[in-house]
């Protein structure tokens, strides 16, 4: 058996992880951050010299395992095994996706919900907010998923709105690119007393922020936006996956648009 012991958070978090919970519903039930689970878990990984979450299993459940060389083989394989445990995850995730939008029948509600759902786990998000774009440069909040209460009383009072050109999406739809921001209280637009801002900051507590843009050829279809409570900013890795999340919004979008125009000329040519 390997000399270091677990610790008693160490223990949990192991026991959970090996019977199936994510790093999500582990954060949540620990009131942690879910990249504090993932770090703890390469700890756990490291101390007990397994390299997949069946082998963690087995040897929570006293079964013998094959030990590394040495101690620094083991964190090489203890952080490699997480990583593609990982990969598979976001790999599963979008083909789950994937078959939820083939079969939703235009039902925008519960494709757009699980894609917010899928985005958060996988890009250790605590709440994100869909805006679609309104006439006249507006947006509007039309789906969330993890808001604070207050945060989504005041997006639901506020309705559609034209957004400050300094504000994250101010800046995305004006370029059409994606904007990360390390930590949304050190900007001028929160100094100043923006109301979007305020409210992300003081409602919803966000720290760190991204503004993904749903375009549809050149046209701007909403904003896909993800948020942290935390002052930890989003990696390039993990924008890459949420840019996934927005394009697959965008065709959920589109189909169901689509649909409710087909069903409209159905309708029309029935009557």
């Amino acid at each position: 058996m390997p000399e270091e012991r677990l610790t008693a958070r160490e223990e949990e978090i192991a026991q959970a992880y090996a019977s199936g919970e994510t790093y999500q519903q582990i954060a949540e039930r620990l009131c942690i951050a879910p990249s504090t689970v993932r770090t703890h878990l390469a700890s756990i990984y490291r101390k007990l010299e397994v390299s997949s979450k069946l082998a963690l299993h087995a040897q929570l459940s006293g079964s013998r395992h094959e030990a590394p060389a040495d101690s620094d083989q083991a964190a090489i394989i203890a952080d490699l095994a997480l990583s593609l445990e990982e990969a598979i995850g976001r790999e599963r995730a979008l083909s789950e996706v994937l078959r939820i939008i083939s079969g939703s029948d235009g039902e925008v509600e519960r494709v757009i919900a699980a894609l917010l759902g899928y985005a958060l786990r996988l890009c250790d998000a605590e709440f994100g907010v869909l805006f679609e774009s309104q006439p006249g440069g507006a947006f509007r909040a039309s789906h969330s998923r993890g808001l604070p209460p207050a945060f989504e009383a005041w997006l639901t009072e506020a309705g559609s709105f034209v957004p400050d050109p300094a504000t994250a999406i101010g800046r995305m739809a004006a370029s059409r690119e994606v904007v990360n921001i390390l930590d949304v209280r050190a900007e001028a637009v929160f100094r100043r007393a923006e109301p979007l801002r305020r409210a992300s900051v003081d409602l919803g507590g966000a720290r760190s922020f991204a503004a993904i843009p749903m375009l549809a050829g050149a046209r701007l279809v909403g904003a896909f936006t993800i948020y942290r409570q935390q002052l930890r900013p989003f990696d390039d890795k993990t924008l890459q996956l949420a840019q996934g999340f927005a394009g697959q919004s965008v065709i959920a979008l589109e189909n169901a648009r689509l649909m409710s125009a087909l069903r409209e000329r159905t309708g029309g040519l029935s009557s």
